[in-house]
């Protein structure tokens, strides 16, 4: 039986988690400064995922002029990490070896390889999370599939309006 990742709540603390970086360090969404987004993405395996990086990167100016800091982190190991990083110049931090108690701790979906021309170890489906300068949550959005994220360019549009109008975090009512 699969084990069900625990939901995130909105306005929540992030959970304290660190992932290994490329290039060293560590990414710890948790103790940065100001606003943070953090993408996870499926691995090197995905075009998708590659698509939706270099929209990242395309966007990433504007994000940091909107007082946003963005990074993206997978399950990859450290030499996929870091050849998805040199094919796709990205110029934000990439974390790698996302563990799957990772996954869970943030209420991601996870999958097992389809072959191993896929990848060689389980992965997390989509996530993006965007974190307040307190580092609780302000968005949310976990999928079980590669075919449904936000458009980043509608998401940047928002998060301006949240910033520059102290709008409040959704979803909170249980």
């Amino acid at each position: 039986m699969a084990t069900t990742p625990s939901k995130l709540a909105a306005g929540a603390p992030f959970p304290d988690i660190r992932i290994a970086q490329v290039g060293g360090g560590q990414l710890d969404p948790a103790s940065g400064e100001g606003w943070r987004l953090l993408v996870v993405y499926r691995g090197k395996h995905c075009p998708l995922c590659e698509t939706y990086l270099d929209t990242l990167n395309d966007l990433r100016d504007e994000f940091d002029a909107a007082g946003v800091s963005v990074m993206a982190a997978s399950a990859d190991p450290l030499d996929k990490a870091q050849a998805q990083v040199s094919a796709q110049d990205l110029a934000y931090p990439v974390g790698y070896d996302l563990s799957v108690a990772q996954m869970h701790q943030l209420g991601l979906y996870v999958s097992e390889p389809r072959s191993p021309k896929e990848t060689d170890r389980p992965f997390a489906e989509p996530g993006l999370f965007l974190l307040k300068p307190d580092s609780k949550l302000q968005i949310i959005d976990v999928s079980n599939a590669p075919f449904a994220r936000p458009d980043l360019a509608s998401l940047l549009k928002g998060v301006k309006y949240i910033i520059e109008n102290d709008y409040p975090v959704r979803g909170t009512l249980d």
